[in-house]
């Protein structure tokens, strides 16, 4: 029998060689982009997934009005804290994407700097200035807590944008998932001794602090010259640069938090606690979009007006894999709703079973947006962003103010469907000028193989088949059907799984 050297086949020295290779290092642009794709992913959604587990515990331990309570409390002070991140991280990924060491040093001592300084201002607001704000009773005692939390997640998110830029994904997932543990650990340390919204403050804040001190430690290299390497001629550019961040996520709050503070004006807390539950599902799934949004930024970076034949090929393919997932996603999401609510949070939430159900149509316009926007900001139009966000964030709170008085949550989640659909239908208008692209012939077996697969649900559902199998089961459908439809784009999603041993090599050597 032939040898391993023989056949062809790598040792297995050989073969974890590779492997190191492959999660390790940047050698040629498709592996880059599916390592940091592989390491978001592990990331992303081990580290959130870690997290829920809190989560559903606190949900069930507080029920909806305890719940609900923490929740306003981040809520408000998120929206109060704007001022913590006005655009600064996207700017620092963006520019240390394309500089060289030196200049990547500089342009981090600086925005540090800056950072520092908004970090002191946003907390002293959420501090002194929102509990004139708060609307429900108890929650002011919880903002002095939340504004570390904000310090805190705010710090370690800076770091983490250096870290995107430079595309060393693997410290991204090494800290994102640390700071979830100790989250998870403190927080149900702090809420076995003490069952209250206030106890699981101090663990979140306490593990969110961890967290700052160990991406701090990994960043050290950077720290270290943070105080010789300041450039005050650079303070006026980066802030120019991100203006257009900071009206983006202004307005952007109109569209994630206003919801909450509506509902918390004209409902109760239990209203808060079931909305925000609801709410927490959704957006453990729009990681999905969020991941390929930062694993392609820095590629769509360097083609823009460079090759925009490429870019464009890029966006089809991006987009119609985050189809892919969508649509059998929202249409399994819409079928099984009331079960899964149910699930995870427990009996008392499925009143919000109905909201959730229309929160998950919005999956099939934001998932595709948020790779529409990279390309957008790549191409300098941050002007487009803000009239994107600034149609969702003014239609949310429109419909919200009309909708919620006579639907509740329901009326919130109608309101929120119709405003991600407004801006996106723009987004898209804008996109399709700079570089045209196709996305629908790519979508024909995938919406076929959806199609029965929601006939799978439906008729399992009928038979009362329990949530978790009906879900693997329809899973195990939809997949066998693309695979025997020979559906390209399942290539492209297993090109970035170093799964396969030869994927992996044909990954690198592209």
């Amino acid at each position: 029998m032939p040898n391993q050297a023989e056949s062809g086949e790598p040792s297995p020295a050989g073969k974890i060689k590779k492997l190191r290779s492959f999660l390790f290092e940047n050698t040629t642009t498709r592996q880059t982009i599916a390592k940091n794709t592989l390491w978001l992913t592990v990331s992303q959604f081990g580290g959130r997934l870690i997290k829920a587990v809190l989560i559903i515990y606190a949900a069930r331990v507080l029920g909806a009005a305890g719940y609900g309570l923490f929740s306003y409390a981040v809520t408000l002070a998120g929206f109060l804290g704007l001022l913590m991140d006005p655009g600064i991280n996207a700017v620092l990924m963006r520019d240390s994407a394309k500089s060289d060491e030196h200049n990547r040093l500089v342009i981090f001592s600086t925005t540090l700097w800056i950072k520092i300084s908004l970090l002191v201002i946003g907390a002293l607001i959420v501090i002194f200035i929102a509990p004139s704000f708060s609307t429900l009773p108890g929650a002011k005692v919880l903002l002095p807590i939340v504004a570390f939390i904000l310090v805190f997640d705010t710090t370690r998110e800076f770091f983490l944008a250096l870290l995107r830029g430079i595309e060393k994904m693997q410290w991204d997932a090494g800290i994102f998932i640390f700071t979830n543990l100790a989250i998870v650990i403190f927080g149900f340390l702090s809420l076995a001794l003490h069952p209250t919204p206030r106890a699981l403050g101090w663990g979140y804040a306490l593990g969110t602090g961890l967290g700052a001190l160990f991406a701090m430690i990994v960043m050290w290299k950077y720290l270290r010259d943070a105080f010789s390497l300041f450039s005050a001629r650079l303070v006026s550019p980066i802030l120019r640069a991100a203006w257009p961040f900071a009206v983006t996520n202004a307005l952007g709050l109109l569209l994630t938090n206003m919801d909450i503070l509506i509902i918390s004006w004209m409902r109760s807390a239990s209203d808060v606690g079931i909305y925000s539950a609801a709410i927490r599902i959704i957006q453990v799934l729009y990681l999905v979009p969020g991941i390929l949004q930062l694993s392609t930024l820095p590629l769509i970076s360097r083609l823009a007006n460079h090759d925009n034949a490429k870019l464009r090929i890029t966006l089809e393919r991006t987009i119609s894999i985050l189809f892919l997932v969508a649509i059998p996603m929202t249409i399994g999401g819409v079928i099984l709703g009331t079960g899964i609510m149910s699930l995870i949070f427990g009996p008392e939430f499925t009143p919000g079973s109905l909201a959730f159900k229309i929160l998950m149509v919005t999956m099939l316009v934001d998932f595709p947006g948020a790779i529409i926007g990279n390309a957008i900001f790549a191409y300098g139009h941050q002007k487009s962003l803000i009239i994107t966000t600034a149609i969702a964030g003014v239609s949310n709170v429109v419909f919200d103010l009309l909708l919620i008085p006579h639907f509740g949550m329901t009326g919130s989640a109608v309101a929120t469907l119709i405003a991600q659909t407004l801006s996106n239908l723009y987004l898209w208008r804008v996109m399709q000028k700079l570089n045209y692209f196709k996305i629908f012939p790519y979508l024909k077996k995938v919406t076929a193989a959806s199609l029965v697969m929601s006939i799978a649900a439906a008729v399992l559902l009928f038979l009362h088949v329990e949530v978790v199998l009906n879900i693997a089961i329809c899973t195990v459908i939809y997949f066998g059907l693309l695979k025997a439809f020979r559906e390209p784009l399942l290539d492209e999603i297993l090109a970035i799984i170093p799964g396969g041993w030869r994927l992996m090599e044909k990954t690198q050597d592209a």
